[in-house]
């Protein structure tokens, strides 16, 4: 089908002509979960990625599920990209998550344990412990579990028990002596969050790992003295944590009331998982089902042989043990764009030059330097600054703090609605404004994702703006671990359209025009699309085109719908995509001359770079924003535009990159399914997550990006 300018999805693309949003995420997780299957990984490495596996789908639940069930719950409608109504597509969906399920699991007991117990690592309940070395399990017991724990019965006279989201839980079945089966009842122990997942127990060079529900298991008669425990049932539960802010005419005044109460709900959401060990009470979990109003299709069965919640695998993996064992991250190196050595000041650098960044090739020590000194300079008279999430010991908060102490203007947008640091935020949002600082609790019906520092200086009779725009967090710890893009500047156009967009944001403006920013929700979709639209017109004209896009997701049916008219054109288009994406490449007719790769490996992919090629003049932005509804109807996002010759080839650098990695990439197949890409005979191993460690200015001037 021909696509003209002006088609819309609803009406002209088919649904088999997108791939589902959540069906996709899923391959994502895939992907990750391939990770752990590495055979060059260590077994330490792989219980990283099995853990991170299990986070990644404890928030798939708590969010896309638990939104799912919004629908389901009130009777709302919703149309999936795949084709599918609610209940149809939630019976697909926990399908998918049931096979998912079944193959972490089976790689865990059948390739990590062993080569765990290789290493020197048991995984084992008490019973493989000598007299010496359970007395000491029972006495931790005894001393450090056994007052911590709570039995709470569910009967004729009680109601059921509040049961804490991704916690622990005992399900335990009784009757007292005598009494009929009808007159069984059934009591919860939760395992308190703060209790170490493992007892560790070292023996002779080796180190034992009981898992703490088996400690329980084995003392859990002691909660239940003079009744008869019919049945011990391991679980735990997802809750729904998706939650939307009522809209009313006085939510600005109750705007950080009512996101704390919407955090109080989320602690007692509608039950969407429930994970379960064999063997468990059918009698208990009919209950539950029955309660919860949930079917067997939420219900995750787990082995005795394996274990419920692989998250708990980060107190293996973080053990001082071996740390030494896990590969180490080589030394951040000096950026490309600032060279100089022995140069301190980096305010002076600043006036001279542009820095770009990339995270965690290069460290973040440069932004912390800058707020940092700008916190102490007397020069300095105003910081402003947006933050969406932070390090738990953030150097970024304590400069802050330090320079309104130090009598300058501080205003920060923190935004509290950041999914599951909401809390954090308002705690270290109240610390700045108790201090002096102007503190926006984000704005009512937009999350503030953009990431914008800007600092005023006065040096004798001359103002200076030293400005930072980045496409991650302003976080320590993340940014070791994170692919991320961040300029730093004095450049006045860019530093007037940064003020402009903080006046946006902590006031009333509605300023005509930026002339290096896109910004959303303002225009960044329509921007975009027209970006696209000129390539195919200089394509359909025989003039030279290409479009060139890494982004963490694209899901937006109108950006999809531009990119196969350009494909259409005969624009090559190549997307570098780390997770959902929904347009299908390679479909003849539609989308045969777009390529989708994902790369995942040692590092999480969440710089976003946009290049156009633009017959020649090319456009290259970076920025914050993903191709999601979201980003451009839901979010306040900025994509900054780099100008400068070598900060351009910088990113048009990463790219080219990205697309040469043979390690760490997956090629994306017209039906959604992902196939790893590998050297091919005679080529050369190119591992993007190494390479940039050995970058130099020489190969980046010849970088070239033509379709």
């Amino acid at each position: 089908m021909k696509l003209e300018v002006g088609d819309r999805y609803d009406s002209v693309i088919q649904n088999s002509d997108l791939v589902s949003r959540d069906l996709s995420w899923l391959k994502f997780n895939e992907r990750v979960l391939d990770q752990a299957k590495k055979q060059h990984r260590t077994v330490f490495e792989k219980l990283k990625f099995l853990a991170i596996t299990a986070s990644n789908l404890d928030e798939f639940f708590m969010i896309r599920v638990g939104s799912l069930y919004n629908y389901l719950d009130y009777d709302k409608e919703r149309i999936d990209y795949s084709g599918l109504r609610e209940e149809p597509f939630k019976s697909r969906l926990m399908k998918d998550c049931q096979i998912f399920h079944q193959d972490q699991h089976n790689h865990f007991t059948q390739q990590v344990l062993p080569q765990l117990h290789e290493e020197g690592t048991l995984l084992c309940n008490t019973s493989k412990l000598s007299t010496e070395e359970q007395e000491k399990v029972t006495q931790y017991f005894q001393r450090a579990i056994y007052p911590m724990l709570t039995p709470m019965v569910y009967d004729g006279y009680r109601t059921f028990p509040i049961l804490m989201n991704k916690l622990l839980v005992f399900g335990v079945v009784t009757t007292s002596p005598g009494e009929r089966k009808d007159m069984r009842k059934l009591s919860f122990v939760q395992i308190p969050a703060n209790i170490p997942r493992f007892f560790e127990v070292e023996r002779n060079g080796s180190l034992l790992l009981i898992p703490i529900e088996e400690v329980i298991r084995e003392n859990i008669v002691s909660l239940f003295r003079n009744v008869e425990i019919e049945a011990v049932s391991l679980f735990r539960i997802t809750r729904n944590g998706d939650f939307t802010l009522e809209e009313s005419e006085d939510m600005d005044a109750n705007f950080l009331e009512e996101v704390k109460r919407k955090l109080m709900e989320r602690k007692t959401g509608r039950v969407v998982r429930i994970e379960i060990e064999e063997g468990y009470s059918k009698w208990m979990l009919n209950s539950l089902l029955e309660r919860w109003n949930l079917k067997m299709d939420s219900v995750f069965l787990v082995k005795r042989s394996s274990m419920i919640d692989f998250t708990g695998l980060w107190q293996i993996v973080g053990n001082k043990k071996f740390r030494d064992r896990m590969p180490q991250i080589p030394e951040p190196v000096k950026p490309l764009s600032y060279q100089e050595e022995g140069r301190a000041e980096i305010f002076e650098i600043l006036k001279e030059k542009d820095i770009l960044l990339h995270h965690p090739y290069n460290n973040i020590e440069p932004i912390l330097d800058l707020i940092e000194k700008a916190a102490e300079d007397p020069d300095v008279m105003a910081i402003k600054m947006t933050i969406y999430r932070l390090a738990k010991e953030s150097r970024i908060t304590k400069a802050l703090l330090r320079a309104a102490e130090n009598g300058k203007h501080v205003s920060v947008l923190f935004e509290v609605k950041a999914r599951f640091d909401e809390e954090n935020n308002i705690r270290e949002a109240k610390k700045l404004q108790k201090a002096g600082c102007f503190v926006i609790y984000g704005i009512t019906h937009l999350k503030t994702h953009t990431k914008l520092l800007l600092i005023v200086k006065k040096d004798s009779n001359e103002i200076t703006r030293f400005v930072h725009l980045g496409s991650g967090n302003y976080n320590e710890d993340t940014s070791r671990l994170y692919t991320d893009i961040g300029l730093m500047t004095t450049n006045e156009v860019l530093a007037n359209d940064v003020s402009e967009f903080f006046n946006v944001i902590t006031g009333h403006s509605m300023p005509s025009q930026y002339k290096s920013l896109i910004t959303a929700p303002r225009d960044m979709r329509n921007q975009l699309i027209e970006f696209i639209e000129q390539e195919a017109e200089n394509a359909r004209n025989g003039l030279p085109s290409g479009i060139f896009i890494k982004v963490n997701s694209l899901e937006d049916s109108e950006i999809i719908y531009a990119l196969y008219r350009a494909s259409q054109s005969g624009v090559t288009i190549k997307l570098i995509i780390r997770g959902i994406c929904c347009l299908r490449p390679g479909r003849p007719g539609l989308s045969e001359n777009i390529e989708v790769i994902s790369i995942v490996g040692d590092f999480l992919e969440h710089s976003r770079i946009y290049h156009f090629h633009n017959n020649g003049h090319t456009r290259t932005y970076a920025g914050s924003a993903d191709m999601m509804v979201r980003s451009f109807d839901k979010r306040l996002e900025s994509l900054f535009k780099v100008e400068a010759p070598l900060l351009e080839k910088q990113l048009m650098n990463i790219l080219a990159f990205n697309l040469r990695d043979n390690v760490n990439a997956y090629v994306m197949q017209e039906d959604g399914s992902y196939i790893p890409k590998s050297p091919k005979e005679g080529e050369e191993v190119f591992n993007v997550h190494k390479e940039f460690f050995n970058l130099d200015a020489e190969k980046v001037a010849q970088v070239q990006l033509v379709g």
